[in-house]
């Protein structure tokens, strides 16, 4: 009968040893993406309490709050990525955390589902198409806008 390899029976299999210990490295990540989730979705909601949408009304202030947050999201980003070689929790603070908790893509599903259930479909359709392309726009336009005046200052 053949003797076993001895590195077959005494090895670790290669999936454990690959492995390093990733919930110590992704604690403080989610800390800080918890705690800017935690400011950004108190500042949306202070946003809705501010200017509140009646029932059926357009809901205004879900749009703005989406378009001010990904325009805020182009500058962060090209500040940080581009610019300042900012502390490695820093884009997860700001970007993931703050601008993801103040920014509300859930609560614009919602408003279309609303609007539509109350027999408001041309408003709904109407929310639908300008809320990715005004938010998009945003971005595109400020992160533009970032790199140029930073490019100009730097001249």
């Amino acid at each position: 009968m053949p003797t076993p390899h001895p590195d077959t029976t005494t090895r670790t299999p290669f999936a454990a040893r690959a492995r390093p210990n990733r919930s110590r490295e992704q604690a403080p990540v989610v800390a800080v993406v918890a705690a800017g989730g935690a400011l950004g979705a108190t500042a949306r909601y202070a946003a809705g309490l501010l200017w509140p949408t009646a029932g059926a009304a357009f809901p205004w202030t879900t749009l703005a709050v989406n378009v001010t947050g990904c325009a805020l999201m182009g500058i962060v980003m090209v500040l940080i990525t581009e610019i300042w070689a900012g502390h490695r929790l820093l884009r997860p603070f700001l970007g993931t955390g703050i601008l993801g908790g103040y920014t509300t893509f859930s609560t614009y599903t919602a408003d279309i589902e609303r609007l539509v259930g109350l027999g408001h479909a041309a408003p709904a359709l109407a929310y639908l198409a300008a809320t990715p392309i005004a938010a998009l726009t945003a971005t595109w336009t400020t992160a533009t806008l970032t790199r140029r005046l930073l490019t100009r200052r730097m001249s």
